[in-house]
């Protein structure tokens, strides 16, 4: 595996020589758009197939010989992946490189919003081979508490059986005008209409052909923590083998009165579902300032509060298949896909440049007297959040959404191991 900077001068004809692959190859894994132009900082993924570094966090009584038969490979390979690495000084909690054939091995899961792709259906037998899940995001409720489709599902949940992967029904508190938290609490907090949302949830997945129930219930009102604990433990009892698959919100620390954050109980959602989501975007968020989606120092404190309650083998992160194009000054913002906002980068002749801290592109252009700053993803800041994955020996990943292209996320996954 290769990641190229791109620098000045350098160009995608000098590059296939540099790697001994087509122009073509290049332009397609990255989905560039043209073979003539790439601006400087533009990361390249070039796949080959050197084994993949796996990422190990050294724990009480490992030594180089243990490791090396564990991933089967050689104490010299691991000395040459980690220079100045000591032997026999290695510290517990210590972070190694460990090149290995032993692929690390993730559960993927991706969010689609029916109709937001004409091409879905013929992108999603592309991607198939690496996901596991398939959360549609076709449902919300009423104020009684009964589930409603609100997109047309049933064409993916047919195509994703088809192409083997486990279709979820995903339930949201929206209304024409977002996520609504008096949605959330009135149902939440009656425990009748709890009860009518349990039942219909299970009926509607059954009928419409779904493996399990993706719950994206948001902004809960902190005085109906206990409720929607309640609720979970109550869908878990109805759902038979469905899986259950909740996501919770982003945080360091409990904060129980937080308006976003207080309602989601880690602990106890940890115990009852199967599968539970992080939501690790959107740390940059619509209508604040230029920020990282998903920077990925924030996301290391939130992974290692969440494992404090939360099982490992249960824990996915989130990661954006977006960026945020903001206007400076101003609380204007448009979501731009990932591969949108790399060649954005290209067509305005911007350098990329990238913060070692957050481990995230971004770049700056002019459009007349207003200046725009995108903070997006690229294969350098996956690469880092599927380490922390490794390293950490989590469940896996989840994306939002799919209907945003980000090739070379798709062509890093041929390295790792799908479960």
């Amino acid at each position: 595996m290769a990641v190229h900077i791109v620098k000045s001068g350098e160009n995608l004809w000098t590059l296939s020589k540099m790697y001994g692959v087509t122009i073509q190859h290049i332009v397609e894994t990255n989905g560039l758009p043209s073979v003539n132009l790439i601006v400087p900082g533009l990361a390249l993924y070039i796949p080959d197939q050197q084994p993949i570094i796996r990422y190990y966090k050294i724990k009480a009584g490992d030594t180089l010989w243990k490791l090396s038969i564990q991933f089967q490979t050689s104490i010299a390979n691991i000395l040459t992946a980690n220079p100045g690495l000591d032997p026999n000084r290695l510290s517990i909690g210590q972070n190694i490189n460990i090149p290995s054939p032993i692929k690390p091995r993730f559960a993927t899961l991706g969010f689609i919003v029916p109709g937001s792709s004409p091409t879905f259906l013929t992108d999603l037998m592309e991607m198939a081979p690496q996901l596991t899940y398939l959360a549609v995001a076709a449902f919300s409720f009423t104020e009684e508490g009964y589930a409603y489709v609100v997109g047309d599902d049933l064409p993916i949940v047919r195509k994703s059986t088809e192409l083997n992967i486990l279709p979820l029904l995903l339930i949201q508190n929206t209304t024409s005008s977002g996520f609504s938290k008096e949605l959330a609490g009135r149902v939440l907090s009656t425990p009748a209409y709890r009860r009518n949302l349990v039942a219909s949830l299970v009926n509607l997945a059954l009928k419409r052909g779904y493996r399990g129930i993706s719950v994206d219930i948001e902004f809960i009102p902190p005085p109906q923590r206990e409720d929607f604990t309640s609720f979970l433990k109550e869908l878990k009892a109805a759902m038979g083998s469905l899986i259950l698959h909740v996501n919770v919100h982003a945080k360091t620390e409990d904060l129980p009165s937080n308006p976003i954050v207080g309602a989601h109980d880690y602990k106890k959602i940890g115990e009852i579902a199967d599968i539970v989501a992080v939501m690790t975007i959107d740390y940059g968020y619509p209508g604040g300032p230029p920020d990282p989606v998903s920077p990925l120092w924030w996301i290391a404190l939130v992974v290692r509060y969440s494992l404090t309650l939360i099982p490992r083998d249960k824990l996915q992160i989130g990661l954006s298949f977006y960026g945020h194009d903001k206007i400076s000054l101003t609380s204007r913002y448009h979501a731009v896909s990932v591969l949108a906002a790399q060649n954005l980068a290209i067509s305005t002749g911007s350098v990329i440049e990238y913060d070692n801290a957050a481990q995230s592109p971004w770049f700056r252009f002019w459009r007349g007297t207003e200046e725009h700053i995108v903070w997006f993803e690229d294969i350098r800041s996956y690469i880092e959040k599927y380490k922390l994955i490794d390293l950490y020996g989590l469940y896996g990943a989840t994306y939002w959404q799919l209907s945003y292209k980000a090739p070379q996320n798709w062509a890093y996954l041929h390295k790792v191991e799908i479960i």
